[in-house]
């Protein structure tokens, strides 16, 4: 994002022209007549025959009707045959056109300057003009169905308008006259649509069109209008069906209106938006996660509400809702888990997403085990003998006031339960009142989480009491209230019958709404007091509960798109950065036409749609209803990349956090379609609610791009002081010292919650790694971390022999996330013992530049002068295994600088999604030549080895690792570099850990065994030898290289390489020497051995010292490894950098954001891309917005819009 402010254009010149052309198309339902380049008269004019075709075939349908040759059935049978042999007439020549122009070939090489769109035409009939008027359908049942239908259409529409009928509904030819005429043209948009060519919607819901189901909208809706006609004409004299027919006639001629405005949803988000709305209103159901348990869901409550209906005693119809509904508001997708066994919980699921489990070893709720089926056992034969006892004996009192009645004490005991529970969840958040006052009561800076907790421990005391009074008391309290109601004994009316099946459902789905719906009915019975409201009374008390939670909703709506209204509205002119030239324009008519905007914003409340501002524009308009979802696709799809991996480690814990924060009410009231966004470090994480239901809640957690773009820094500079407001020790003074000052913006802070994250840290290594003195360090360190190493491989063997396998804990894991290696020492995750070479492939070398490629690469800006270049384990590699290998990127922190530029040029997109995200290395191949002055001896060659004690047999090292093809002399020339000491002190630590009695002459003995020691001592200095750092390291690109694993070819280097224990163990050893001269260089030298050896201890058991470009960097970070270590180089700065990640408990801030908000824009979003195609990444919707967080909300969309860089699946969790 380079480009910002107000005068970013809102759609290019190129868009703007195609805009043009496609509107039109969509006004008119196809016929294209504008189209930016000359065509012959001919195209325009069969568009024009075929548009009018429909009102022909009706003309004459009507003409002999009104002449009355034919009567009106008659008439409307012969208008749709007439249409119907048109419509087949159209899809022949469409096939045959599509036959004809795969056989013919166009001479000539294309010109690829001409426009896409443009068609050389050559006769009126030609293949190019049938496919360009009438494209035809892609699937052969669609060809039947559409022209059948289109037939159909023109029938039913002919009998729809027919003057005689428009005159017995009005009274009035001239007034029938022009609704004939214009009717007829909104019946030639729809067949125009179906049969000849379809239009691009402006309400889009799917990306792509897959089954042709556009063509079938707008048939659609005029079926509807025809179907309340045929309702009037044969049902009788019914004023309220006339009178619907009437407004339904004139509200037929607004149709084409109303589809080039988008606000008529397609099919498919018309028929889940439906079952949703009726899901949630009418059957006291939630919003699903996903459209299968929607359908699912639907299907079953509808089915409740059916038997409700039939059965003929009102206890049962009690007991039976009662029962239902308690079971279908648990979390039932955990039944299939409780079938499959109880080791399949949420965290076992979550571990194998590579998401950190739940805390505890077995918490309540996590997964349907026993315990969970005892509690929900119990409460359901609590609550059905509840209901049945109090309807046996109080459910036939007749009582016309609610003071003296049998509810009376149930009903004061709901409001005094609604105003607690109201009170306990108000004090948990940082704002009160809407987030209008700061919370004196919440915790504000602190950086500590123990302090936080212990600071809040009086608000967790308060949480308890209100989750026992909201999940226990309350639902029973309001059964009781139900089944005492009078309304009971009206059974076998179906108004009653979804009431009861909604009431007794809400009650456990949604507590907290069903409480407030409860009392707000049990007020304004008080409030009438001893006077009958004989409307409201007849509508029973489940009926009244359902209009009650329905206008609620819509209230709530209501305020907050006005809410969003007015803050895009304001905005606008305050917000330099947002003020356009047009502004004040906007801003004016807004003004001016302030009924028209509040009407608006009511109509797209009341049919629960989102408020489309265009471009983001204070230009309002209503969208099309849609799901909660607000996106057609399964949810979990997201835009994987390197970074990915650090929200999918933070999603488990982030879970267990808000699972705790959820049953707190820390967050607020909770409903399905909230969002919600969390704040720590450089990370964002995006939260929506999709699924409510008793203990238990589903969310999808996002992540955004941790790339600093320009708008991404703004918006996310504003959210750091929203946060800081409300959790930082405000020192404003005065009036406004309690108000919150961000009030209008879209994020309203909440609660801060403690989250196992990683938290980053990076220092540069100026004076550390160019130091002379820490260089020369590094060769003794490295020995010393070599021969830890060896013993330590060699005690972990005799384990594994003493165990009777050759795997010991560890190595199968070993084995699957690294096959090409061979096994090593065990008892530690795999990350723990494999280290991977950074080896490019020779491929990837010839391609890239010699500054981001290891093998060819010379330091020409290190301090100590450029460094030669040499024949690299790549190059051995590559010219030993051509083609064999292939470079995949690894996993890199936030915000962290690319190590040595290695994808400096790769597109994120080459990025294979969420795949191990390590290189695909294997071990340096073995080059073929040899040296012709050493000898390199054979395993079968070599003597005996004849130990001086036995137990020195333990330590013995493969007969392999000592056939160096090295000149003796040079192993005796390097001989008083190897650390005697260590060797023996080491030797001493780990000697009592394979005797099986440890006594002091046996270490003893084996401290002294010389041939033992010679052995390693061969193996140590070869090693050394072999990877270059026989003489002291002079270079820090050097010790880079040797750190990437990107080592120089020597002479030992082949027989290392053929080796692959031996060659992982000197990498780490290599690896583990950098990491001591960071640590001592920070923190001071080593003071003794024991220290030394502790420190090895603890990087082999808590740290992983690698790349962040390998596999084993991206398991660690799953796998939540305690430490991870990584050393970098940016070119950029030509400095070289270590960065630390250490896992810990953090304080993420997390706030609500206003969903109305975030709905519109999505909606936005969706025209502007589905629609207009306006894909500039500079365009100014998605520009930064710091009130509304507008770049923030375009990436959290769900892609192919949205570009989030993780998306879990639907994580159902406890909120009891």
């Amino acid at each position: 994002m380079v480009r910002m402010g107000p005068d970013v254009p809102l759609l290019n010149e190129y868009k703007q022209e195609f805009f043009w052309k496609r509107f039109p198309q969509t006004v008119l339902g196809g016929p294209r007549f504008k189209l930016g380049y000359c065509a012959p008269p001919y195209v325009y004019v069969n568009q024009a025959v075929l548009f009018l075709t429909p009102w022909l075939f009706g003309g004459i349908g009507t003409l002999l009707c009104q002449l009355q040759l034919l009567q009106e059935l008659h008439a409307t049978v012969l208008s749709g045959m007439l249409m119907f042999g048109a419509a087949a007439a159209v899809q022949g020549l469409a096939l045959y056109a599509a036959r004809r122009s795969g056989t013919v070939e166009r001479l000539g090489a294309p010109n690829i300057l001409i426009d896409e769109e443009e068609v050389e035409f050559t006769h009126c009939v030609s293949p190019e003009t049938v496919r360009f008027i009438a494209p035809g359908k892609r699937f052969g049942l669609n060809v039947v169905l559409h022209t059948v239908l289109a037939g159909v259409l023109c029938g039913f529409g002919t009998w729809y308008v027919l003057l005689g009928r428009l005159t017995a509904l009005y009274s009035s030819i001239s007034v029938s006259l022009v609704i004939f005429v214009l009717t007829w043209v909104t019946l030639c948009i729809a067949e125009y649509s179906l049969i000849v060519n379809t239009a691009t919607e402006t309400a889009t819901f799917q990306a792509q069109d897959t089954y042709e189901i556009t063509p079938l909208t707008r048939p659609l809706y005029i079926f509807i209008f025809i179907t309340v006609d045929l309702a009037d004409r044969f049902s009788g004299p019914v004023p309220e069906l006339q009178l619907a027919s009437q407004i339904l006639h004139v509200l037929f001629l607004f149709l084409p209106l109303l589809w080039a405005l988008g606000l008529l949803p397609p099919l498919d988000a018309l028929l889940l938006w439906g079952m949703e709305q009726a899901l949630v209103f009418g059957l006291g159901g939630s919003p699903m996660s996903s459209n299968l348990r929607l359908l699912l869901m639907f299907g079953v409550s509808a089915g409740i509400a059916v038997c409700n209906y039939f059965i003929p005693s009102s206890l049962g119809v009690v007991i039976f809702s009662v029962s239902m509904g308690f079971l279908l508001s648990l979390d039932l997708s955990q039944v299939g888990t409780l079938c499959r066994g109880p080791q399949t919980a949420f965290g076992n699921r979550g571990l194998c997403r590579g998401e950190s489990p739940p805390r505890t070893s077995n918490p309540f709720g996590w997964t349907l085990g026993c315990r969970e089926f005892l509690v929900y056992l119990s409460l359901l034969l609590v609550a059905m003998t509840e209901a049945g006892l109090l309807h046996h004996f109080f459910g036939s009192v007749q009582s016309q006031s609610l003071v003296t009645g049998p509810q009376a004490p149930i009903s004061y005991l709901l409001l005094v339960l609604y105003l607690i529970c109201w009170a306990l969840r108000e004090i948990q958040g940082a704002y009160v009142f809407g987030g209008v006052f700061i919370n004196p009561l919440y915790p504000k800076g602190i950086s500590s989480v123990q302090t936080f907790k212990q600071r809040n421990r009086w608000l967790y005391v308060a949480a308890a009491i209100r989750r026992v009074l909201l999940h226990l008391v309350s639902p029973f309290a309001m059964i009781a209230f139900l089944s005492m109601d009078k309304s009971l004994h009206l059974l076998h009316r179906v108004s009653l019958s979804v009431g009861f099946t909604r009431a007794f459902r809400v009650v456990w789905q949604s507590s907290e709404e069903a409480l407030l719906q409860t009392v707000v009915v049990v007020l304004m019975r008080l409030a009438a007091g001893v006077h009958v409201l004989s409307g409201w009374d007849n509508l029973g008390t489940e009926v009244q509960l359902l209009l009650v939670g329905l206008v609620t909703d819509r209230l709530t709506q209501f305020l907050a798109k006005l809410k969003f209204t007015l803050t895009l509205l304001v905005t606008s002119w305050t917000e330099k950065k947002q003020r356009r030239q047009s502004a004040g324009t906007l801003l004016a008519l807004n003004t001016s036409l302030c009924p028209l905007l509040l009407a608006v914003v009511t109509l797209s409340a009341l049919l629960s749609a989102p408020l489309l501002p265009l471009f983001t524009l204070p230009i309002f308009l209503v969208g099309f209803p849609r799901p909660q979802r607000s996106w057609p696709g399964p949810v979990g799809t997201a835009c994987p990349c390197p970074d990915s991996i650090f929200y999918q480690q933070m999603s488990g814990s982030l879970a267990y956090a808000l699972r705790m924060a959820f049953a707190r009410g820390s967050l607020g009231s909770l409903a399905p379609g909230s969002h919600f966004l969390g704040r720590f470090q450089d990370r964002m994480v995006w939260i929506m609610i999709l699924e409510r239901g008793y203990g238990y809640c589903t969310v999808n957690i996002k992540g955004l791009e941790l790339q600093e773009t320009s708008c991404h820094t703004v918006e996310a500079r504003r959210v750091d002081e929203v946060f800081e407001a409300a959790f930082e020790r405000p020192e404003r003074l005065g009036f406004t010292q309690g108000f919150n000052l961000h009030w209008g913006n879209a994020l309203t802070p909440c609660a801060t919650l403690a989250v196992r994250v990683y938290s980053d840290a990076r220092n540069v290594l100026s004076g550390i790694i160019d130091s002379h003195d820490n260089l020369r360090k590094l060769q003794d360190d490295f020995l010393k971390a070599l021969v830890w190493l060896l013993l330590r491989y060699c005690v972990q063997n005799h384990k594994r022999v003493l165990w009777g396998s050759e795997e010991g804990p560890g190595v199968g894991a070993r084995k699957s996330q690294s096959s090409q290696f061979a096994q090593t020492t065990c008892n530690q995750p795999p990350e723990a013992v494999i280290v991977e070479s950074n080896v490019s492939s020779l491929r990837f070398r010839q391609d890239s530049s010699s500054l981001t490629s290891f093998g060819d690469w010379s330091d020409e800006d290190d301090l100590f002068g450029p460094q030669p270049t040499r024949r690299t384990v790549a190059l051995v590699t590559a010219e030993a295994q051509p083609g064999h290998m292939t470079l995949q990127t690894g996993a890199s922190l936030p915000g962290s600088v690319e190590m040595d530029s290695l994808f400096e040029n790769m597109a994120l997109s080459a990025l294979q999604p969420l795949q191990p995200l390590g290189l695909g290395i294997t071990v340096p191949a073995t080059d073929k030549c040899h040296n012709p002055e050493v000898f390199r001896e054979s395993p079968s060659s070599l003597p005996q080895l004849n130990f001086s004690c036995p137990q020195s047999e333990v330590f013995n090292l493969p007969t392999g690792w000592r056939t160096a093809p090295l000149l003796p002399s040079r192993l005796l020339q390097l001989r008083p570099l190897f650390p005697e000491d260590w060797f023996r002190f080491t030797l001493g630590q780990f000697g009592p850990a394979v005797q099986g009695e440890t006594t002091e002459d046996m270490t003893k003995a084996l401290k002294e065994d010389e041939v033992l020691k010679e052995l390693h001592t061969r193996v140590a200095l070869s090693c050394l030898i072999s990877l270059g750092a026989e003489s002291a390291f002079t270079s820090p690109s050097y010790v880079y290289r040797l750190y990437c694993g990107d080592i120089p070819w020597t002479e030992g280097l082949n027989w290392l390489s053929s080796s692959k224990e031996l060659y992982q163990l000197a990498l780490r050893a290599f690896r583990f020497s950098f990491k001591l001269l960071f640590d001592q260089a920070s923190l001071g030298p080593m003071e003794s051995p024991e220290e030394l050896f502790s420190t090895l201890e603890e990087y082999e058991r808590d740290w992983y010292i690698g790349l962040v470009t390998e596999k084993g960097w991206h398991d660690s970070v799953l796998q939540e490894k305690p430490f991870l270590f990584c050393l970098g180089h940016d070119l950029t700065m030509g400095t070289y950098t270590g960065r630390v990640l250490s896992l810990q408990e953090q304080l993420v801030h997390v706030g609500r954001l206003n969903g109305e908000g975030v709905r519109g824009q999505w909606a936005n979003l969706s025209w502007e891309l589905l629609y207009a195609t306006n894909d500039d990444e500079e365009r100014y919707s998605i520009q930064a917005h710091p009130f509304m967080l507008r770049n923030l909300t375009v990436q959290a969309a769900d892609p192919p819009l949205g570009y989030p860089i993780y998306s879990s699946a639907p994580l159902h969790f406890p909120c009891l």
